[in-house]
């Protein structure tokens, strides 16, 4: 028994927020030169009222019609978030009735991060070839936006909000979602993280006051932090070996790879790391022009599109991986 993706959507929401825009916005930008490290010309933010909640629903009901998929056939809903809609109840369980999902469906909320979409496949991966479920339903969700200062240009400009939905079934073919590579360091946690608003620093009692770093960029410990260049050397450090270690699991070559869609950080980021992998530029994939990095949702953005271009197709090999917040890696081999 194998576990294989059956289909995937995302959804984006209607704003969309450009270089010119930011540019505007903060006059002494250099707005090209963050443009050819980032790779990113546009990206779109959720409203005021909108959640990652409400992102999930329409990436689901996308995935639903555009498929011709039965919802009912649904056994499990897995949703990968940090901004769920409430503290308690899990957002997934709103979904289930939201979604029209059946009663004995299973549902249960995780938040991962930039490894968010790859961990999802190995859970569904194991409640599938578990036996425990013939159908799930993944969808990864966030509005990061919400949580970025108004005044932090740097991730402004890097980032995007969406939601994509992935469904994953049973299959008796060879083909299918592989085995996986997953590590962590949590030493490191506080290169991307959100400090106060948790049981640590709850509010009211944590009062986040505005400061600046080094680069000028508006901090808040109530919004998103990122360290930069640490990320980036986390990330060379940590991806080459990772994939080394998933052709190795599946007694592959690099030649054997159709594509590598990795998590869309930035393009300085995949740039740097295809090229210690020494992989031919046809191998590479890059989707962050007009999406940014939707965090856990950039994976399955990629992999629709290159779907979408003619770039997969059937009987292909494509290692998917994920790495950042946490900090996480993790990766796996999909045959499609």
């Amino acid at each position: 028994m194998k576990s294989i993706i059956k289909a995937i959507e995302y959804y984006l929401p209607e704003k969309v927020l450009r270089n010119e825009d930011i540019a505007q916005k903060f006059p002494d930008l250099k707005i090209d030169d963050l443009t050819r490290l980032t790779g990113v010309y546009e990206r779109h933010v959720a409203d005021k009222d909108q959640t990652a909640g409400d992102l999930a629903i329409q990436a689901a009901e996308k995935l639903f019609t555009k498929n011709k998929l039965n919802r009912k056939k649904i056994d499990f809903l897995i949703l990968c978030t940090s901004l769920g809609d409430y503290i308690t109840p899990a957002t997934s369980n709103i979904l289930q009735d939201k979604l029209a999902l059946p009663n004995h469906c299973g549902t249960f909320d995780f938040n991962q991060g930039c490894t968010g979409y790859t961990y999802g496949l190995s859970l569904a991966k194991g409640l599938i070839e578990s036996g425990q479920a013939a159908n799930v339903l993944l969808i990864t969700s966030e509005t990061i936006s919400k949580k970025i200062h108004p005044k932090d240009k740097s991730n402004m400009a890097i980032f995007g909000d969406g939601a994509a939905a992935t469904w994953i079934t049973v299959s008796n073919k060879k083909e299918g979602i592989g085995q996986f590579v997953f590590g962590t360091d949590g030493s490191r946690y506080e290169t991307i993280h959100i400090k106060d608003g948790g049981a640590r620093f709850p509010y009211p009692g944590t009062i986040s006051k505005d400061y600046q770093d080094d680069f000028g960029n508006v901090r808040n410990d109530g919004c998103f932090y990122m360290n930069g260049s640490e990320v980036f050397t986390f990330s060379l450090n940590t991806a080459p070996v990772m994939i080394g270690e998933i052709l190795q699991k599946h007694s592959l070559t690099k030649d054997d790879i159709k594509l590598f869609v990795l998590h869309q950080a930035n393009r300085i980021i995949l740039e740097s790391i295809f090229k210690k992998l020494k992989i031919r530029k046809d191998q590479e994939f890059y989707c962050l022009e007009k999406w940014g990095n939707t965090v856990q949702s950039t994976i399955p953005i990629a992999l629709k599109e290159a779907q979408d271009q003619g770039l997969i197709t059937s009987g292909d090999k494509v290692i998917a991986a994920g790495f950042g917040v946490g900090m996480s890696w993790s990766g796996t081999l999909l045959q499609f």
